[in-house]
């Protein structure tokens, strides 16, 4: 039997310790019917960590996770926090784990299942069999950029300002983890800049082009931010592998994710760089926020989080048969007509989260049989 593999656990706020427990129900799932098995250490992180030690990351959540192989996080804030100081909310967190870890890679998947492509606001023809990559740069740009503040100029104004930068290296490996993952999929790369407005994003683009180089087989293309998510919407599927800054990340994915009906369905991935031993620090989320208004009800839907764990089989592990498996047992239970209230349709049936967990360890079951 493979050696135990170290798993950090953060379930974090709002329905967030709902879902990971359908997560441990697959994982113990695992341990008695596949070869292997998992250590887990259950942290804290965001809102829960602010109210059991005053902030956002503590000390040991950033040691268990160094120590980790890899990090399932299910998701932070909510609305009792929203009080506190910007520099010490639940958000903090999440985004102090990512540049701590160094996960400069986000990877979010924006995949429609045929059960639920009429969940869909977009017309079926449009998004049936929609399979993109969204790669999203983590650690870098506006979002972590100096200066940034907010100055007082006296007479009652005020001026707000965050600062965007790129260097050569944090564009050449987002790029690169872009081809790899296009290479493997339909050799396709768009990149997301506005080129024709920021100097940074000018930059981005040349750099780009410079990867794409070192990538003859992978068909490089660009696309201005604002013409990228009118395409999202208009034609999704011309799109294979799309990578871009942190913020036009942030808000592609975030539409892209639409698309497929439901933020509740898609996982992420964020990873850093390989070590020398080829250790690779990597943290898995589901898409959607920790939903505090159906938080302790049962009524949350658990499949990104269990998507997620997929993921996380799939890139830290290279367990793919068993990250396969995982990924079938979903499509068969949507195939069913399960439904959580958020992907609920016409004729189908409405479970709770504990019961949609229970279905896809019975269909574990039957895949394994």
């Amino acid at each position: 039997m493979p050696a135990n593999k170290k798993l950090l656990f953060l379930p974090g706020d709002g329905i967030g310790p709902e879902i990971m427990t359908e997560v441990r129900r697959v994982i113990d799932w695992m341990d008695q019917r596949r070869s292997v098995t998992f250590d887990i250490t259950e942290g804290l992180i965001g809102g829960a960590a602010i109210d059991e030690t005053g902030v956002p990351l503590p000390e040991e959540t950033l040691e268990a996770a160094h120590g980790s192989d890899a990090v399932l996080m299910g998701a932070v804030g909510g609305p009792k926090w929203e009080v506190l100081p910007f520099e010490v909310q639940p958000e903090r967190g999440l985004l102090g784990i990512r540049k701590e870890l160094g996960l400069f890679a986000n990877l979010r998947p924006a995949i429609v299942f045929d059960a639920l492509a009429d969940a869909s606001t977009l017309k079926l023809d449009v998004v049936k069999g929609l399979d993109i990559m969204i790669i999203r740069e983590l650690t870098g740009g506006i979002y972590f950029g100096e200066p940034r503040g907010i100055e007082d100029l006296g007479d009652g104004n005020r001026k707000g300002f965050n600062t965007l930068t790129y260097t050569t290296p944090e564009i050449h490996r987002i790029g690169r983890v872009a081809m790899d993952l296009a290479a493997k999929r339909n050799k396709r790369v768009c990149s997301i800049d506005k080129a024709n407005v920021l100097e940074t994003t000018v930059m981005w683009r040349e750099e780009m082009i410079k990867v794409g180089e070192e990538y003859p087989d992978i068909e490089l293309s660009h696309m201005y931010v604002d013409n990228a998510a009118m395409q999202l919407v208009r034609n999704p599927k011309q799109f294979d592998v799309i990578v871009t800054t942190n913020m036009f990340g942030d808000i592609l994915s975030d539409c892209a994710a639409m698309l497929t009906g439901s933020l509740g369905m898609l996982p992420s991935a964020s990873l850093g760089a390989p070590d020398e031993s080829g250790r690779q620090a990597a943290l898995y989320e589901p898409v959607h926020g920790s939903a505090p208004d159906i938080a302790g009800q049962g009524i949350a839907n658990p499949l990104a989080q269990i998507l997620s764990f997929s993921m996380l089989l799939r890139y830290s592990f290279d367990m793919f048969e068993d990250a396969d498996l995982v990924d079938q047992a979903v499509q068969n239970v949507l195939d069913q007509g399960l439904r959580t209230g958020d992907i609920m349709g016409e004729g189908k049936t409405q479970v709770s989260t504990e019961v949609m967990g229970d279905a896809i360890t019975k269909e574990l079951d039957k895949l394994a049989a």
